[in-house]
Protein backbone atom coordinates (compact mmCIF):
# COMPACT_ATOMS: atom_id res chain seq x y z
CA UNK A 1 0.00 0.00 0.00
CA UNK A 2 1.16 3.41 -0.70
CA UNK A 3 0.10 6.43 1.34
CA UNK A 4 0.44 10.28 -0.64
CA UNK A 5 0.65 11.99 1.14
CA UNK A 6 1.60 9.93 5.06
CA UNK A 7 1.42 12.40 7.77
CA UNK A 8 4.18 11.69 9.85
CA UNK A 9 2.21 12.27 13.70
CA UNK A 10 -0.24 10.01 15.09
CA UNK A 11 -1.42 9.77 18.26
CA UNK A 12 -0.86 6.50 19.84
CA UNK A 13 -4.69 6.84 21.42
CA UNK A 14 -5.86 7.36 18.18
CA UNK A 15 -3.74 3.98 16.59
CA UNK A 16 -4.99 2.04 20.19
CA UNK A 17 -8.61 2.93 19.32
CA UNK A 18 -8.89 2.22 15.35
CA UNK A 19 -6.83 -1.29 16.10
CA UNK A 20 -9.18 -2.38 19.15
CA UNK A 21 -12.73 -2.02 16.96
CA UNK A 22 -10.77 -3.83 14.37
CA UNK A 23 -9.84 -6.99 16.17
CA UNK A 24 -12.75 -7.69 17.84
CA UNK A 25 -14.12 -10.04 14.63
CA UNK A 26 -12.74 -7.94 11.92
CA UNK A 27 -10.44 -10.21 9.56
CA UNK A 28 -8.20 -9.80 6.38
CA UNK A 29 -9.62 -11.89 3.71
CA UNK A 30 -7.84 -12.29 0.45
CA UNK A 31 -8.98 -9.92 -2.01
CA UNK A 32 -9.93 -11.56 -5.30
CA UNK A 33 -7.25 -9.73 -7.13
CA UNK A 34 -4.25 -11.17 -4.69
CA UNK A 35 -6.09 -14.65 -5.19
CA UNK A 36 -5.98 -14.21 -9.18
CA UNK A 37 -2.72 -12.55 -9.04
CA UNK A 38 -3.76 -9.97 -11.16
CA UNK A 39 -2.78 -6.23 -9.77
CA UNK A 40 -5.11 -4.57 -6.90
CA UNK A 41 -7.13 -1.59 -7.86
CA UNK A 42 -6.18 2.07 -7.50
CA UNK A 43 -8.11 3.56 -4.67
CA UNK A 44 -7.95 7.48 -4.01
CA UNK A 45 -9.22 7.89 -0.47
CA UNK A 46 -10.30 11.49 0.19
CA UNK A 47 -10.66 13.42 3.25
CA UNK A 48 -13.17 15.72 4.51
CA UNK A 49 -13.77 15.18 8.24
CA UNK A 50 -16.22 14.35 10.38
CA UNK A 51 -16.51 11.82 12.92
CA UNK A 52 -14.84 8.97 11.85
CA UNK A 53 -11.75 11.78 11.78
CA UNK A 54 -12.77 12.47 15.27
CA UNK A 55 -10.62 12.39 18.69
CA UNK A 56 -11.70 12.47 22.28
CA UNK A 57 -10.96 16.02 23.56
CA UNK A 58 -10.66 16.75 27.77
CA UNK A 59 -13.95 18.37 28.27
CA UNK A 60 -15.64 15.25 29.74
CA UNK A 61 -18.21 12.04 29.11
CA UNK A 62 -18.64 10.83 25.21
CA UNK A 63 -17.47 14.58 24.11
CA UNK A 64 -15.10 14.79 20.82
CA UNK A 65 -13.70 17.14 18.51
CA UNK A 66 -14.47 16.15 14.74
CA UNK A 67 -11.96 16.29 11.98
CA UNK A 68 -9.03 15.61 13.89
CA UNK A 69 -7.09 12.61 12.30
CA UNK A 70 -5.73 12.65 8.65
CA UNK A 71 -7.60 10.13 6.02
CA UNK A 72 -4.06 8.75 5.24
CA UNK A 73 -3.53 8.34 9.36
CA UNK A 74 -7.25 6.43 9.63
CA UNK A 75 -5.93 4.06 6.66
CA UNK A 76 -2.58 3.48 8.45
CA UNK A 77 -4.09 2.16 11.97
CA UNK A 78 -5.88 -0.68 9.75
CA UNK A 79 -4.77 -3.55 9.82
CA UNK A 80 -4.71 -5.92 6.13
CA UNK A 81 -6.54 -2.69 4.74
CA UNK A 82 -3.50 -2.68 2.02
CA UNK A 83 -4.49 -6.30 0.93
CA UNK A 84 -7.34 -4.71 -0.47
CA UNK A 85 -6.62 -1.93 -2.90
CA UNK A 86 -3.32 0.10 -3.70
CA UNK A 87 -4.22 3.61 -1.71
CA UNK A 88 -3.31 6.87 -2.20
CA UNK A 89 -4.64 9.78 0.49
CA UNK A 90 -5.35 13.07 0.41
CA UNK A 91 -6.91 15.76 2.85
CA UNK A 92 -9.92 17.99 1.17
CA UNK A 93 -11.01 19.61 3.95
CA UNK A 94 -11.07 18.75 8.45
CA UNK A 95 -14.41 19.74 8.91
CA UNK A 96 -17.02 18.19 11.13
CA UNK A 97 -20.07 17.70 8.26
CA UNK A 98 -22.58 20.09 10.04
CA UNK A 99 -20.13 22.68 8.24
CA UNK A 100 -19.95 21.16 4.84
CA UNK A 101 -20.47 23.82 2.28
CA UNK A 102 -20.18 24.70 -1.74
CA UNK A 103 -16.56 24.77 -1.68
CA UNK A 104 -15.91 21.85 -0.22
CA UNK A 105 -18.24 20.34 -2.99
CA UNK A 106 -16.38 22.15 -5.63
CA UNK A 107 -13.02 20.75 -4.18
CA UNK A 108 -14.00 17.37 -4.55
CA UNK A 109 -15.60 17.46 -7.98
CA UNK A 110 -12.44 18.90 -8.85
CA UNK A 111 -10.22 15.98 -7.69
CA UNK A 112 -12.25 13.33 -8.34
CA UNK A 113 -12.96 14.57 -12.11
CA UNK A 114 -8.84 14.69 -12.63
CA UNK A 115 -8.50 10.97 -11.10
CA UNK A 116 -10.74 9.98 -13.38
CA UNK A 117 -9.94 11.63 -16.56
CA UNK A 118 -6.34 11.01 -15.99
CA UNK A 119 -7.04 7.23 -15.45
CA UNK A 120 -5.40 7.44 -11.87
CA UNK A 121 -8.13 5.53 -10.36
CA UNK A 122 -10.60 2.43 -10.00
CA UNK A 123 -12.19 4.06 -7.36
CA UNK A 124 -12.67 6.88 -4.65
CA UNK A 125 -13.48 6.94 -0.88
CA UNK A 126 -14.51 9.85 1.03
CA UNK A 127 -14.13 9.83 4.63
CA UNK A 128 -17.12 12.15 5.73
CA UNK A 129 -19.59 13.08 8.84
CA UNK A 130 -22.83 11.69 9.10
CA UNK A 131 -25.06 14.77 9.26
CA UNK A 132 -24.81 15.72 5.70
CA UNK A 133 -23.34 12.34 4.47
CA UNK A 134 -26.46 11.71 2.16
CA UNK A 135 -26.21 15.40 0.90
CA UNK A 136 -23.16 15.02 -0.36
CA UNK A 137 -23.38 11.84 -1.93
CA UNK A 138 -26.49 13.03 -3.65
CA UNK A 139 -24.89 16.18 -5.16
CA UNK A 140 -22.05 13.83 -6.11
CA UNK A 141 -24.33 11.59 -8.32
CA UNK A 142 -26.22 14.65 -9.93
CA UNK A 143 -22.83 16.20 -11.17
CA UNK A 144 -20.29 13.63 -11.68
CA UNK A 145 -20.37 11.60 -15.15
CA UNK A 146 -18.78 8.19 -14.25
CA UNK A 147 -19.17 4.43 -13.59
CA UNK A 148 -15.96 4.10 -11.40
CA UNK A 149 -17.45 3.21 -7.83
CA UNK A 150 -17.87 6.74 -5.85
CA UNK A 151 -18.49 5.60 -2.27
CA UNK A 152 -18.81 7.97 1.01
CA UNK A 153 -18.25 6.78 4.51
CA UNK A 154 -18.46 7.50 7.95
CA UNK A 155 -18.97 6.65 11.54
CA UNK A 156 -21.08 7.59 14.27
CA UNK A 157 -18.34 6.92 17.03
CA UNK A 158 -14.97 9.12 17.15
CA UNK A 159 -11.70 7.11 16.22
CA UNK A 160 -10.66 7.23 19.66
CA UNK A 161 -14.09 5.87 21.34
CA UNK A 162 -13.90 1.87 22.23
CA UNK A 163 -16.16 0.29 20.10
CA UNK A 164 -15.22 2.76 17.18
CA UNK A 165 -17.25 2.03 13.93
CA UNK A 166 -15.30 3.97 11.96
CA UNK A 167 -12.26 1.26 10.82
CA UNK A 168 -14.65 -1.83 10.12
CA UNK A 169 -16.75 0.91 7.82
CA UNK A 170 -13.99 2.47 6.00
CA UNK A 171 -12.67 -1.33 5.58
CA UNK A 172 -15.52 -2.08 4.03
CA UNK A 173 -16.17 0.97 2.32
CA UNK A 174 -12.20 0.25 0.75
CA UNK A 175 -13.64 -3.83 -0.43
CA UNK A 176 -16.37 -2.07 -2.40
CA UNK A 177 -14.52 1.13 -3.80
CA UNK A 178 -11.92 -1.83 -5.44
CA UNK A 179 -14.86 -4.04 -6.23
CA UNK A 180 -15.38 -4.07 -10.42
CA UNK A 181 -19.13 -5.32 -9.42
CA UNK A 182 -19.75 -1.79 -8.06
CA UNK A 183 -19.44 -0.02 -11.23
CA UNK A 184 -22.03 1.92 -12.58
CA UNK A 185 -23.83 2.07 -9.30
CA UNK A 186 -24.19 5.17 -8.63
CA UNK A 187 -22.72 6.96 -6.01
CA UNK A 188 -22.68 4.63 -3.08
CA UNK A 189 -22.73 4.96 0.84
CA UNK A 190 -21.47 2.39 3.45
CA UNK A 191 -21.90 2.26 7.03
CA UNK A 192 -22.61 -1.01 9.28
CA UNK A 193 -21.84 -3.38 6.89
CA UNK A 194 -24.51 -2.04 4.42
CA UNK A 195 -24.41 -0.17 1.09
CA UNK A 196 -26.86 2.16 0.26
CA UNK A 197 -27.69 4.08 -2.87
CA UNK A 198 -27.45 7.87 -2.89
CA UNK A 199 -31.02 9.13 -3.81
CA UNK A 200 -32.42 7.20 -0.86
CA UNK A 201 -30.52 6.99 2.20
CA UNK A 202 -31.11 8.96 5.24
CA UNK A 203 -30.08 9.05 9.02
CA UNK A 204 -32.56 7.96 10.73
CA UNK A 205 -31.61 8.24 14.13
CA UNK A 206 -29.13 10.71 16.28
CA UNK A 207 -27.03 8.55 17.79
CA UNK A 208 -26.92 4.40 16.56
CA UNK A 209 -24.33 2.64 14.61
CA UNK A 210 -27.52 1.18 12.37
CA UNK A 211 -28.80 5.13 11.80
CA UNK A 212 -28.21 4.83 7.69
CA UNK A 213 -31.53 3.39 6.40
CA UNK A 214 -33.42 3.62 2.51
CA UNK A 215 -36.87 3.89 3.96
CA UNK A 216 -38.61 3.59 0.08
CA UNK A 217 -35.99 1.51 -1.28
CA UNK A 218 -33.99 -0.49 1.14
CA UNK A 219 -30.73 -0.85 0.95
CA UNK A 220 -29.20 -1.93 -2.72
CA UNK A 221 -26.12 -4.81 -0.82
CA UNK A 222 -24.38 -5.60 1.72
CA UNK A 223 -20.71 -6.65 2.99
CA UNK A 224 -21.24 -9.95 4.14
CA UNK A 225 -18.58 -12.40 5.62
CA UNK A 226 -15.31 -11.06 3.45
CA UNK A 227 -17.85 -10.46 0.18
CA UNK A 228 -19.83 -8.16 -1.30
CA UNK A 229 -23.62 -8.92 -2.16
CA UNK A 230 -25.52 -6.59 -4.36
CA UNK A 231 -29.39 -7.28 -4.34
CA UNK A 232 -30.09 -6.24 -8.01
CA UNK A 233 -27.81 -5.82 -11.38
CA UNK A 234 -26.47 -2.54 -11.96
CA UNK A 235 -29.33 -0.04 -13.28
CA UNK A 236 -29.44 3.01 -14.87
CA UNK A 237 -28.26 5.99 -12.26
CA UNK A 238 -28.54 9.44 -13.58
CA UNK A 239 -25.38 11.11 -13.20
CA UNK A 240 -24.12 14.72 -15.11
CA UNK A 241 -27.10 15.60 -16.61
CA UNK A 242 -26.66 18.86 -14.60
CA UNK A 243 -23.32 21.07 -14.67
CA UNK A 244 -21.76 23.10 -12.24
CA UNK A 245 -20.81 26.63 -12.25
CA UNK A 246 -17.47 27.96 -12.19
CA UNK A 247 -16.98 28.50 -9.26
CA UNK A 248 -19.33 28.24 -6.05
CA UNK A 249 -21.61 29.49 -4.52
CA UNK A 250 -24.84 27.50 -5.72
CA UNK A 251 -27.93 29.57 -6.20
CA UNK A 252 -29.92 30.35 -2.65
CA UNK A 253 -32.25 27.91 -1.65
CA UNK A 254 -33.98 27.74 1.41
CA UNK A 255 -36.30 25.19 3.67
CA UNK A 256 -39.02 25.73 5.53
CA UNK A 257 -40.49 23.84 7.86
CA UNK A 258 -44.01 23.52 7.79
CA UNK A 259 -45.75 23.15 12.00
CA UNK A 260 -48.79 23.76 13.35
CA UNK A 261 -50.09 27.44 13.47
CA UNK A 262 -47.49 28.71 10.74
CA UNK A 263 -48.38 31.77 9.16
CA UNK A 264 -46.48 33.98 5.78
CA UNK A 265 -43.84 35.00 7.40
CA UNK A 266 -40.71 32.22 7.15
CA UNK A 267 -41.60 32.47 3.07
CA UNK A 268 -41.38 35.81 3.14
CA UNK A 269 -38.91 36.29 4.80
CA UNK A 270 -36.93 33.50 2.39
CA UNK A 271 -38.13 35.75 -0.52
CA UNK A 272 -36.83 38.81 1.72
CA UNK A 273 -33.37 37.49 2.20
CA UNK A 274 -32.51 36.31 -1.72
CA UNK A 275 -33.95 33.47 -1.91
CA UNK A 276 -34.12 31.82 -5.84
CA UNK A 277 -35.69 28.55 -4.48
CA UNK A 278 -38.07 27.19 -1.54
CA UNK A 279 -38.72 23.47 -0.77
CA UNK A 280 -41.64 23.15 1.69
CA UNK A 281 -40.71 20.80 4.49
CA UNK A 282 -44.59 19.76 4.83
CA UNK A 283 -46.80 17.65 6.54
CA UNK A 284 -48.31 15.02 5.37
CA UNK A 285 -48.03 14.88 1.58
CA UNK A 286 -46.09 18.10 1.00
CA UNK A 287 -48.46 20.50 2.56
CA UNK A 288 -49.04 23.26 4.86
CA UNK A 289 -51.15 26.10 5.79
CA UNK A 290 -53.55 28.16 3.74
CA UNK A 291 -51.30 31.49 4.79
CA UNK A 292 -47.93 29.53 3.54
CA UNK A 293 -49.47 28.01 0.80
CA UNK A 294 -50.61 31.43 -0.43
CA UNK A 295 -47.05 32.98 0.28
CA UNK A 296 -46.28 30.52 -1.74
CA UNK A 297 -48.01 30.92 -4.73
CA UNK A 298 -47.17 34.22 -4.54
CA UNK A 299 -43.25 33.91 -4.59
CA UNK A 300 -43.56 31.35 -7.25
CA UNK A 301 -45.39 34.37 -8.90
CA UNK A 302 -42.36 36.34 -8.47
CA UNK A 303 -39.92 33.47 -9.85
CA UNK A 304 -38.94 31.84 -7.11
CA UNK A 305 -39.13 28.10 -7.56
CA UNK A 306 -41.25 26.26 -5.14
CA UNK A 307 -40.77 21.85 -4.57
CA UNK A 308 -43.20 20.42 -2.24
CA UNK A 309 -41.35 18.00 0.08
CA UNK A 310 -42.52 16.78 3.16
CA UNK A 311 -40.87 16.52 6.82
CA UNK A 312 -42.30 12.69 7.04
CA UNK A 313 -39.31 10.53 7.17
CA UNK A 314 -40.84 8.14 4.35
CA UNK A 315 -43.32 8.13 1.32
CA UNK A 316 -43.69 10.35 -1.74
CA UNK A 317 -44.98 13.66 -2.36
CA UNK A 318 -47.73 13.29 -4.97
CA UNK A 319 -49.19 16.17 -7.32
CA UNK A 320 -52.31 17.84 -7.40
CA UNK A 321 -53.94 15.96 -4.36
CA UNK A 322 -54.74 18.75 -1.78
CA UNK A 323 -52.51 21.43 -3.22
CA UNK A 324 -53.12 22.21 -6.80
CA UNK A 325 -49.18 22.19 -7.96
CA UNK A 326 -50.79 22.84 -11.56
CA UNK A 327 -52.39 25.86 -11.22
CA UNK A 328 -49.81 27.53 -8.13
CA UNK A 329 -46.75 26.61 -10.47
CA UNK A 330 -45.11 24.08 -7.41
CA UNK A 331 -43.18 20.64 -8.43
CA UNK A 332 -42.99 18.02 -6.04
CA UNK A 333 -40.13 16.46 -4.50
CA UNK A 334 -41.56 13.12 -5.19
CA UNK A 335 -39.04 10.20 -3.37
CA UNK A 336 -36.52 13.06 -1.87
CA UNK A 337 -36.57 14.12 1.17
CA UNK A 338 -36.13 18.22 1.97
CA UNK A 339 -32.28 18.17 2.21
CA UNK A 340 -31.82 16.64 -1.03
CA UNK A 341 -34.35 18.14 -2.80
CA UNK A 342 -32.72 21.51 -1.97
CA UNK A 343 -29.51 20.24 -3.36
CA UNK A 344 -31.45 18.97 -6.90
CA UNK A 345 -32.65 22.68 -6.84
CA UNK A 346 -29.58 24.23 -5.90
CA UNK A 347 -28.20 22.58 -9.25
CA UNK A 348 -31.29 23.13 -11.09
CA UNK A 349 -31.62 26.70 -10.98
CA UNK A 350 -27.70 26.97 -11.81
CA UNK A 351 -28.45 25.46 -14.48
CA UNK A 352 -30.95 28.05 -15.84
CA UNK A 353 -34.13 24.99 -15.60
CA UNK A 354 -36.74 27.24 -13.63
CA UNK A 355 -39.87 26.50 -15.18
CA UNK A 356 -41.82 24.15 -13.16
CA UNK A 357 -42.84 21.61 -15.91
CA UNK A 358 -38.84 20.86 -16.60
CA UNK A 359 -38.39 21.00 -12.55
CA UNK A 360 -40.53 18.18 -12.11
CA UNK A 361 -39.46 16.39 -15.27
CA UNK A 362 -35.82 16.29 -13.51
CA UNK A 363 -37.01 15.61 -10.00
CA UNK A 364 -38.65 12.36 -11.86
CA UNK A 365 -35.74 10.97 -13.27
CA UNK A 366 -33.81 7.92 -11.26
Amino acid sequence: MTLHPLRSTRSARTILGLAAALMIGLASPVSAQQASGTALANVLVLGTGGTIAGQANARAGNAYDSGKVSAANLIAAIPGIDKLAEISAEQISSIGSQDMNDKVWFDLVKRIRAAIDNKEVDGVVITHGTDTMEETAFFLQNVLDTDVPIVLVGSMRPSTAIGADGPANLYDAMRVASAPESRGRGVLVVLNDTIHGARWVQKTNTTSVQTFRSPDAGPVGYVDTGSLRFLQPAVAIKTAKLKLPDAPPLPRVDIIYSHANMDAAEVEDAVKRGAKGIVLAGVGDGNSSKGAIDALAAAAKQGVVVVRSTRVGSGYVNRNVEVEDDKLGFAVSLDLNPQKARVLLELLIANGITDPSAVQQAFAQP
